[in-house]
């Protein structure tokens, strides 16, 4: 046996003839869709972050902070997840989803009202810490939905994730927009009253998908850096190249997203509201094709095909936008952009979810989101200096570039059966 195969057998990997008997041993729903709670609870703590994210740099001028504080400013976040994402999801593989995703909406709640309430830019970079410290409810909300859907449904359940995220980007930003008429720190104390109301909801909806069973099976294991490491680079080459693919493409679209006001603004005379309704026009789409185009898709040509359909659009994407003669054709490219990101995004992440066990999902799902964290960290940076020192379109093409290569990874390292459609 290989090292990455029984490195995989020793840490809980199971074949897929081991999945049924673990399957039924998940618990039914009883009166509620957990996948409606779940995206509910998804949908509400992305609204949280979607209000502060637009104004976080605008607020933290009003404490002295330049263009580099305010980046890392942002930045600190995702680092924060990429150093404890992991933590989180095997936490939750050992005592259940619900009580992890509870405490990091508590978390958000915390942090977003030390923001409100903060007196000094040292206190902005301790809450925004804190909030990534405990922004783990992506990655276990990935592993829930793993967790009640069969493998034929994964990828339209992981698209209900999206589907949240696009819809939280389209209204947290409107209403912290509209909460700023009371002053600077309100968008802020109205992203706590929302966690906290999130918290309320899920501490009473939203049930354990984890049977006790399956969690007592977990063993404690070594949650730190060089283990997670080893996690990624130990795992099975079909994984790794599932790995691979996401790191690539979330570095791309990272930092075509860090530098879209900018480039609309030098290319078009575009401000701030009009570069607002673009976001808000590519979250709809994107919503909207996850929501409703993802699972059908997936059933027609598998995930595989579907993710590298989605690749090929977010690249193609990515060349017209620079390349748009006029803005009605801008918007067409983001829109191919938007679709190609609806049906990658989900068909890889349910990918991934298949090249583990039951109990193995909150660990393999957490990797992932850490390493989209580090590539969250790193794609603004790189695309910012491209931005600078080579031109304002060079972002738009090093994107490309990362999602044709994260194509051409998914289509040659990541081959294997296809779910069934």
């Amino acid at each position: 046996m290989s090292r990455s195969a029984s490195s995989a057998a020793s840490r809980g990997f199971r074949s897929a003839a081991d999945r049924p008997r673990l399957a039924r041993s998940r618990p039914a729903a009883r009166g509620r869709s957990p996948l409606a709670v779940v995206f509910v609870t998804v949908f509400l703590d992305l609204v949280g972050f979607g209000i502060v994210i637009p104004l976080m740099p605008l607020y933290a001028e009003r404490f002295g902070a330049g263009p580099v504080a305010a980046a890392w400013l942002l930045s600190i976040y995702s680092l924060m997840q990429f150093l404890f994402a992991p933590w989180w999801g095997r936490l939750s593989d050992r005592v259940g989803r619900r009580p992890v995703l509870l405490v990091g909406i508590a978390g958000a709640a915390l942090s977003y009202l030390a923001f409100g309430l903060a007196g000094s830019l040292t206190w902005l970079f301790v809450a925004r810490a804190v909030n990534g410290l405990m922004g783990a409810n992506v990655g276990v909300a990935q592993a829930y939905i793993a967790d009640v859907t069969p493998p034929q449904e994964r990828a339209r359940g992981m698209g209900m994730i999206g589907a949240a995220f696009g819809l939280g980007f389209i209204f947290g930003p409107a209403i912290g927009g509209f909460l700023s008429r009371w002053g600077p720190h309100a968008p802020f104390l109205g992203a706590a009253a929302l966690a906290a109301a999130n918290f309320v909801l899920a501490w009473f909806r939203l049930p354990e998908s984890l049977p006790p069973e399956v969690r007592g099976a977990v063993t404690a294991r070594n949650a730190g850096l060089r283990a997670r490491v080893a996690t990624v680079l130990d795992a099975p080459g079909k994984l790794r190249g599932l790995y691979a693919t996401t790191f690539m493409v979330t570095m791309g679209i990272a930092g075509m997203e860090a530098t879209l006001a900018l480039w609309a603004g030098r290319r078009w005379g575009l401000g701030f509201e009009s570069v607002g309704y673009g976001f808000a026009m590519v979250g709809l789409v994107a919503a909207a094709a996850q929501g409703l185009m993802v699972g059908p898709l997936v059933r027609r040509i598998g995930e595989r095909r579907s993710g590298l359909l989605g690749l090929a659009l977010i690249s193609a994407g990515m060349v017209l936008i620079p390349l748009a003669p006029s803005l009605p054709l801008v918007v067409l490219a983001a829109a191919v952009f938007a679709l190609g990101q609806a049906a990658a995004t989900p068909s890889v992440m349910a990918m991934i979810s298949h090249q583990g066990g039951v109990a193995d999902q909150g660990r393999i799902l957490a990797a992932s989101q850490s390493l989209s964290a580090l590539a969250r960290v790193l794609g603004p940076w790189a695309a910012g200096a491209a931005f600078a020192y080579v031109g304002i379109a060079a972002p738009y093409a090093g994107g490309a570039l990362l999602a044709a290569v994260a194509l051409l990874i998914l289509a040659t390292a990541a081959r294997g059966p296809e779910v069934a459609r």
